[in-house]
């Protein structure tokens, strides 16, 4: 029988919270929302298509080394620690390496380092972009242009880095269960590109 509580996904819930929102009090970017609804959401979208329980807490952990309070290697160990190596190693997937470089180069990089994904976290970078980028619609529906001020980067960039990242995902992982979600977004993101 498929769960999707245990005291392991509990667990993760409670770290991240701790991370996002009581540690840090982070936002969404430009907005008054918590950070915290989008590592939630991310669980619930991988929780919804019964992903195993280790990419369900990948999910809900997966902001946490780029984006959390911790030296990131003390937040690595602690996932280890806490979670185990396979999901660090999901988690790690995720995350972007070197936030030194420029938006373009980060991109380019990740883009390229997508293509040799496990299944596993394709899923979870499914589960990722089907939120943000939704969210990111959403906005512009509210905000129009003025919105993609919040991002390092133009419009015409940030979706079409969204874009080609769903593309390579449905070409690495064709049978993924969440397929036809990225599908619809892609097609949400494609009416916003003609504005």
């Amino acid at each position: 029988m498929f769960m999707i509580y245990t005291k392991k996904i509990q667990k993760a819930v409670d770290l991240a919270i701790k991370t996002h929102e009581i540690d840090q009090k982070q936002k969404r970017k430009g907005k008054d929302i918590a950070y915290i609804a989008h590592p939630l959401t991310v669980g619930l979208i991988l929780a919804r298509v019964k992903a195993s329980e280790n990419v369900i807490i990948a999910g809900l952990l997966h902001d946490i080394i780029e984006d959390g309070l911790e030296d990131p290697g003390v937040a690595k160990q602690n996932i280890k620690d806490k979670f185990g190596e396979e999901v660090l190693d999901l988690v790690m997937s995720v995350s972007e390496k070197n936030k030194d470089l420029s938006w373009e180069e980060r991109k380019k990089n990740f883009l390229k380092e997508l293509k040799e994904f496990s299944q596993d976290s394709l899923l979870l970078k499914s589960a990722d972009i089907i939120n943000n980028l939704n969210e990111i619609v959403d906005d512009y529906e509210k905000d129009g242009d003025e919105m993609f001020s919040r991002f390092n980067a133009p419009k015409e960039r940030v979706l079409g880095h969204k874009l080609e990242a769903i593309e390579i995902i449905l070409n690495q992982y064709p049978d993924n269960p969440l397929a036809r979600d990225l599908e619809k977004t892609a097609q949400r993101v494609k009416e916003i590109q003609k504005d």
